[in-house]
């Protein structure tokens, strides 16, 4: 009976797209299963855990399965087909022990308490869902290729340079080639292409981080980057559970998104085995995913995205900042968050859709955008974000030129290369995965992501682009061509920067105007310390990645236990910043070749103490010598990371024209041009100076702000004077850097004002133009365009 039900679904799921695919598969499974349930015993597992939550509502299909297929083992509730264990015996210890002999397709299984867990999830949650274990085991959120690459460049580390990714959370091997196990024929061609032109970018092995000793460090001081890596950046991978901080909690594997924690950490269910009172435990014992099981909320995929680009608090509209203003009812400053305090700025624009009159339910989750491979992979591993994420906003939106499916794949990220003419087009199916969740009726057809593989819940209805959201809400697409056909644009601007100038569309990706905000923290001052604490003992933290590769057969890892802190390694590292703002990014080049925002990634400076408690690194950075050669210049820019980023942060009124072309920040020339914050290449003492010498009178003083050697500029600072680029910008891509000079040259307009007030000293000339009063920003445009018309009039003649 076993092995027809995953001959029909295999059967089902690979050779129709069609809903009754589907529900052929839930009723002839049910029928020849459920009446088996008669002879379960009556009790099973919930004569302890009496009042837990289904894992699904009793009527859906899924449900169905899992208690039809539990009844041949002796469990009406089907706990043991994901959880293993005896439900026929009768106390915890027997229970929790193994799976009795009675299930001979899949062979005798301990008891899983975290079913979700990658380690064993073949055998609970691969039963049903054949494929994604592989293709999750190799995918970012595992292995966080990309993230050890960044960070590790910014410390110096030789193996990282030149876009070499050699390392993840663990060992791992495409050992199925690089066809990606999924997707269409022609995402798996384009994706070919992309490997072979791109080799670095995707490598064919991975090999544990690794941990130097205490004494290699030492000896060579920004090895310490291996320890501040494994404990501080490595935590947010689906190999082991969450922190056990405010916002942190989380399953493991499959259960990281799947399975819902509060912020608080506090099982509100029903069973009542599990205590109510430790945080660390599930919301409820309900799985989440599909529009009919519930949608993952933003806050669960938030529980990581936290750290480093940011982009889920960044989502909600938060940015951290220190002072936890303003005061509560009871006079208590704001809670932490993920160890942190908020601010809000704005939230995305595709999160406050709740604000619109036509869509008063909510706004998207981030799951309705990110597909099945953005999220589990594909197969093979990508070594950092671009190489795995497989959309671009024209997919839904189009450009004001071309309807999505007129566009050609590949559209918004050429990697300077010409793509080809022919549209794109439409799906008429949807991958063979969308039969186990959602599958909505395709209409005139699906739209394709830019690598070629159907959006199951994007469809084009007629004139209009429908989004189908997992929470239940269906969304119109607002579609540029549409737009600039009818006419109907908010403003003038909008039409004029989005449909008239050209270069626009071609050249920049829309959140480079969209995007009017991003977190930007100043300098990540690291301070790594293997001396003794207060009490006299070696310092030490939590090592996640020795953690995560410390496992036992049930797939728990070594933090997995509430209230465990997992493996420990010498040294613990102290973080702070220089400054935080928001406000006018900084615009650099991708990797896709495409101008975008940047934000500081990993502006790591490090200090070192030694077990004797003596610094032996201190304000060091690394150098990125293989950018110095990909751009042209003999200055090796600093290793400190200005990363490429789609911040989260759209929003509908977008930067204005000068927030850019009259802005040296946004240009890279930082903050006022960067002429503030000159001093970091000395000492700075504040006490009583001879104004004659500079030096200090008194003997007895203090450094105040101590130096930082080479560092000749401001922190938001990416481009100088000369025109070098004094920092990175990204690590993974060849393409990305400062904006070239030549595109600088062309966007910069500061200063324009003394075109006409210059004629301000010219008091004949002045009196016949000028007005008394001033004018506002209207009717200075208003006045410049009636001059453009008269030198149009004077040019005709």
């Amino acid at each position: 009976m076993f092995k027809l039900f995953f001959l029909l679904r295999s059967y089902f799921t690979v050779s129709t797209s069609f809903p009754i695919g589907t529900s052929l598969l839930f009723v002839i499974s049910v029928l020849i299963l459920f009446p088996l349930q008669s002879s379960a015993k009556e009790h099973g597992c919930i004569s302890c855990h009496a009042g837990i939550e289904g894992i699904r509502e009793d009527s859906s299909a899924m449900m169905m399965q899992i208690k039809a297929m539990g009844a041949q083992h002796g469990d009406s509730e089907g706990c043991v087909i994901c959880h293993g264990g005896d439900p026929t015996a009768n106390e915890k210890e027997l229970a929790h022990k193994g799976t009795p002999a009675s299930m001979p397709e899949t062979g005798p299984r301990e008891f899983y308490p975290d079913p979700g867990s990658i380690w064993i999830a073949e055998k609970t949650c691969g039963q049903c869902h054949p494929g994604y274990v592989y293709r999750l085991e190799r995918a970012l959120m595992n292995t966080e290729a990309g993230k050890i690459q960044g960070n590790l460049h910014t410390f110096g580390i030789k193996e990282v340079q030149n876009h070499n990714v050699p390392w993840g959370n663990y060992d791992v091997t495409d050992s199925d080639g690089k066809t990606p196990s999924v997707g269409t024929k022609e995402y798996k061609n384009y994706m070919e292409a992309m490997l072979a032109a791109h080799p670095k970018q995707f490598p064919s092995e991975l090999k544990m981080v690794p941990q130097p000793s205490v004494e290699e460090i030492e000896k060579d001081p920004k090895l310490s980057g291996f320890t501040y890596q494994r404990q501080q950046c490595q935590r947010c991978h689906v190999g082991v559970n969450g922190r056990e901080k405010r916002g942190d909690y989380r399953g493991m594997g499959c259960s990281s998104c799947h399975i819902l924690y509060s912020n608080e950490g506090y099982y509100e269910g029903n069973d009542k085995s599990i205590n109510k009172d430790e945080p660390g435990h599930m919301l409820t014992h309900r799985i989440h995913g599909t529009r009919e099981a519930g949608g993952i909320p933003v806050e669960t995929c938030n529980s990581c995205h936290n750290r480093g680009k940011r982009i889920g608090v960044t989502y909600q509209g938060l940015m951290e900042f220190p002072y936890g203003s303003p005061f509560d009812e009871s006079g208590n400053k704001q809670p932490k968050l993920h160890t942190k305090k908020y601010l809000f700025i704005s939230d995305d624009l595709h999160h406050q859709i709740a604000s619109r009159p036509e869509n008063p339910k909510g706004g998207m989750l981030c799951q309705d955008c990110h597909t099945t491979i953005d999220m589990h992979g594909d197969g093979n591993i990508p070594g950092t974000t671009l190489a795995q994420v497989e959309i671009e906003c024209q997919d839904c939106h189009g450009t004001p030129d071309q309807y999505p499916w007129e566009l050609p794949l590949g559209y918004g990220e050429e990697f300077d290369k010409p793509l080809s003419e022919k549209a794109r087009g439409l799906s008429k199916t949807a991958l063979p995965s969308a039969a186990m969740g959602t599958l909505y009726d395709a209409k005139d057809g699906y739209l394709l992501t830019a690598r070629g593989n159907p959006f199951g819940n994007v469809v084009k209805d007629g004139e209009n682009i429908i989004m189908h959201s997992a929470t239940g809400n269906d969304f119109k697409v607002p579609v540029l061509k549409a737009l600039a056909t009818s006419g109907d644009w908010k403003s003038p601007d909008a039409m004029v920067a989005m449909s008239k100038v050209e270069k626009h569309a071609d050249t920049l990706e829309c959140y480079a105007c969209h995007a009017t905000w991003v977190p930007q923290c100043y300098g990540c001052h690291v301070k790594m310390d293997y001396s003794n604490d207060k009490n006299g003992k070696p310092m030490q933290d939590t090592d996640w990645v020795a953690s995560g590769n410390s496992r036992t057969s049930d797939g728990q890892t070594a933090e997995s236990q509430v209230g465990s802190k997992g493996i420990k390694s010498p040294g613990k590292a102290f973080e702070t910043r220089s400054y935080l703002r928001w406000e006018e990014p900084v615009l650099g080049i991708n990797g896709e070749g495409r101008v975008t925002p940047l934000m500081p990634g990993c502006q790591v400076l490090f200090t070192v103490i030694d077990r004797k408690g003596k610094t032996i690194a201190h304000n060091e950075t690394g150098r990125s010598y293989d950018e110095a050669k990909e751009i042209g210049q003999k200055r090796a820019p600093h290793g400190f990371d200005m990363a490429p980023v789609q911040p989260h942060s759209a929003q509908r009124q977008a930067r204005t024209c000068e927030s850019c072309h009259n802005n040296p920040k946004a240009l890279g020339y930082g903050i006022a041009g960067g002429i503030f914050q000159t001093r970091y290449t000395e000492n700075v003492i504040e006490d009583l100076i001879d104004q004659k010498t500079g030096k200090p009178i008194p003997k007895r003083y203090q450094i105040q702000i101590s130096k930082i050697k080479d560092m000749d500029f401001d922190w938001s600072t990416i481009v100088n004077d000369k025109g070098e680029q004094v920092q990175t910008v990204g690590t993974h891509w060849p393409l990305s850097r400062s904006l070239p000079k030549q595109t600088r040259d062309a966007m910069e307009r500061t200063g324009l004002c003394m075109g006409c007030h210059r004629e301000m000293s010219n008091a004949e000339l002045w009196k016949k133009v000028s007005t008394k009063g001033s004018l506002n920003d209207d009717q200075h445009i208003e006045l410049m365009n009636k001059m453009l018309k008269a030198y149009a009039e004077i040019m005709k003649k």
